[in-house]
């Protein structure tokens, strides 16, 4: 059996870009989130200061979804969770990267910067193998032997 929780958070260290948002405010935008193994349990973000994803947390920790289709890291998820502003400079420090370096001007001491900390809370998450290799071997397999092929596991993760 798939450790499905275990396989989000692994697969998560791989995704470059996902969709977040405050729930019943606005849209989803793409952002690109970072897992830290030093704080387990946070999807961090940057953003500015006036977007809706900052202005949705001046106020304290709001729900909030996170929407991930990543082909090559295989997985796929809808998570409910909380957003909340943070001033961790050391998460700033290992979420900064050249993407958010080419946004703010002033680096990461620009006043601009926003640092977001999402938490999960629940999701429905899928995991596929991310090999066309697998992908293929599993087909020809389920044909050959006259069943369903094994391209990964689904279900609902509680964190």
């Amino acid at each position: 059996m798939t450790d499905l929780k275990g396989e989000f958070w692994e697969r998560m260290e791989d995704v470059r870009t996902a969709m977040l948002g405050i729930k019943g405010v606005g849209r989803l935008v793409a952002m690109s989130p970072r897992t830290d193994d030093d704080a387990p349990g946070a999807i961090w973000f940057i953003t500015a200061k006036g977007t809706d994803l900052a202005k949705g947390t001046v106020s304290g920790p709001c729900a909030a979804q996170l929407v991930v289709a990543d082909d090559a890291a295989g997985l796929y998820a809808d998570v409910e969770g909380t957003l909340a502003h943070s001033t961790d400079r050391e998460a700033l420090d290992e979420t900064w990267s050249f993407v958010a370096d080419s946004w703010f001007e002033g680096g990461k001491a620009d006043p601009d910067v926003c640092l977001l900390r999402f938490t999960p809370r629940q999701a429905e998450v899928s995991v596929t193998t991310t090999s066309s290799l697998s992908f293929f071997y599993e087909m020809a397999k389920a044909r050959l032997a006259d069943e369903k092929p094994d391209l990964g596991a689904q279900g609902t993760v509680r964190f």
